[in-house]
């Protein structure tokens, strides 16, 4: 499988998961003989400052991924100093909120579940392209460097003393509720939006969305606002209007390991300046449009949550065991054209490499700037974590000022 997206009710970017590529040393014919030696690491960010959270792609929990770009989040019991610091948690600016494993989080880290308006718990289904999570949403304080999100709600994946999945979730796909599956320990959607369903969800019981739940079984149910799942950067009391993405240039036949950085803000701190960066405006469901080989994509977006670059292109050959990704002959350097839906033009240039031939030659690489593959849609154009490299790209939230305009917008 690979990480195209789906889109909820409301139209928006959620994040497609990474599945387990497992393009290793037997899957590709052993261990590559003529490889180049592994390149020394790339340059590391520059040091954390109050607004910085470390990034870091590696392989994952399983560790047989690749382009996984993962974090650490402090998940506290509301207005408590009892905390726990949680590790490799996926990225994801094509999502909203926070949604930790709860196999991660310790039974001594008591978070109050939400209620709706029957009295009943509240649960949640995301669904995803590779599948869905389901699990209770409870109220949690949420840490990341020096900033702090207070008392907001988060969804638990997986918490087995919560009611079973109801049909209506579980029809979407295969379950994404465990490491194994996830290939982190959670997911941190900071993506243009401040919550993950929005005003359809308050005014409808949507399958597939929100749940009231008694032991026995779940319906689908209104939610407010402000009991939705959140983006935490948005409920920051300072640097709350957007983020930066940095992470370094590497070498096109990939890396071991790469650091970069989170930084919360645009325009808020002296490392967060839009400088020359170009203004992409977005449309209401987040997108912006990628003119691409003679076509118009109008569903495109920026998706650290994918680990390539996804669009839909028949004359380029597909791998033959790296399911879903592009194997062309050689590599291909491509360029396109991002439009706002409001503002901005802005050229970008990119390369489609045979990822088989990168996995079969660097076999303990996990990161590569030129892993694209497929999609089924001809209107979507999936920016993934390979767009990333070598640039500072700003993410700002949909209805707050920026000295870039007012969000939603990506500027790179």
């Amino acid at each position: 499988m690979m990480c195209n997206k789906v889109r909820p009710v409301r139209n928006r970017v959620v994040v497609a998961l990474l599945v387990s590529f497992a393009l290793g040393l037997s899957a590709c014919g052993g261990g590559g003989g003529g490889g180049a030696a592994p390149p020394a690491q790339a340059d590391v960010a520059p040091a954390p400052v109050v607004n910085t959270n470390t990034l870091a792609i590696s392989a994952g929990v399983t560790n047989s991924n690749i382009n996984l770009l993962l974090t650490s989040v402090t998940v506290c019991a509301p207005d408590t100093a009892n905390c726990v610091t949680i590790d490799r948690v996926l990225v994801d600016t094509g999502s909203t909120g926070l949604r930790i494993l709860s196999s991660a989080l310790p039974s001594s880290i008591a978070l109050t579940t939400q209620t709706g308006v029957s009295g009943n718990p509240v649960g949640e289904c995301l669904r995803f392209a590779s599948g869905y999570t389901w699990g209770p949403v409870r109220v949690a304080d949420i840490k990341m460097g020096a900033e702090q999100a207070n008392s907001i709600p988060v969804q638990i994946i997986n918490d087995p003393a919560f009611a079973a999945v109801p049909l209506s979730c579980s029809s979407s796909g295969p379950a994404l509720n465990v490491s194994q599956t996830l290939g982190a320990n959670g997911i941190l959607g900071i993506g243009v939006f401040r919550y993950d369903c929005g005003n359809a969800c308050v005014s409808n019981a949507i399958a597939g969305t929100y749940y009231t739940c008694t032991a026995t079984a779940c319906q689908s149910a209104t939610q407010a606002l402000a009991r939705q799942v959140q983006n935490p950067v948005a409920n920051f009391a300072r640097n709350n209007n957007g983020v930066v993405v940095h992470l370094p240039a590497i070498p096109d036949i990939g890396i071991a390991r790469v650091d970069g950085s989170l930084i919360f803000g645009i325009g808020t701190q002296t490392n967060n300046g839009l400088g020359n960066a170009t203004v992409i405006g977005l449309n209401a469901a987040g997108n912006f449009i990628t003119q691409y080989s003679n076509r118009s994509f109008t569903r495109s977006f920026l998706d650290t949550g994918s680990n390539g670059v996804f669009f839909r292109d028949t004359s380029i050959a597909l791998c033959t065991l790296a399911s879903g990704f592009y194997c062309p002959p050689t590599t291909l350097n491509l360029t396109a054209t991002a439009t706002g839906a409001t503002a901005g033009v802005n050229t970008i240039n990119f390369s489609v490499a045979n990822l088989e031939t990168l996995a079969r030659n660097n076999p303990t690489f996990t990161t590569f700037n030129n892993a694209a593959g497929t999609t089924g849609s001809t209107t979507q154009f999936d920016w993934g974590l390979p767009f990333f490299f070598g640039r500072n790209v700003f993410i700002a939230i949909e209805g707050a000022a920026t000295p870039g305009g007012v969000g939603p917008y990506y500027a790179f």
